[in-house]
């Protein structure tokens, strides 16, 4: 499976590091969801594809609702990989759901980002 582009930028690392434990990662994040989205949906979405051992939502850091992203973290690498290949571009609700490996949660990384976010 190929891995992401992306490079998040709070990654104490060089690029050969996070590639290396983002091969091996069991967590990925999922982008675009709805605001109304619960925990109870999200593990409804993805669970079809593999076992979810935990989910973080990212809350607006001063509302403190849903601003439209999660981490998702799967049993296995194996699961991991069917959620993030099977549901990257899906529908839920009115949206179509972004997927992205994540080389493991930071509790810095609760909040999204924007104007209200870190």
């Amino acid at each position: 499976m190929e891995l992401s582009q992306y490079r998040d930028p709070p990654f104490r690392g060089d690029n050969e590091e996070q590639e290396k434990l983002l091969k091996k990662s069991c967590r990925f994040d999922a982008g675009n969801l709805p605001f109304y989205t619960t925990e109870g949906h999200i593990y409804e979405f993805f669970s079809k594809s593999g076992g979810i051992k935990k989910i973080v939502t990212g809350p607006d850091k001063m509302k403190r609702t849903a601003c439209g992203f999660c981490f998702v973290e799967s049993h296995s690498r194996a699961g991991a990989e069917n959620a993030v290949g099977y549901r990257h571009g899906a529908r839920l609700g009115d949206r179509i759901i972004c997927t992205d490996w994540d080389p493991g949660f930071k509790e810095d990384k609760r909040y999204g980002h924007g104007r209200s976010g870190d």
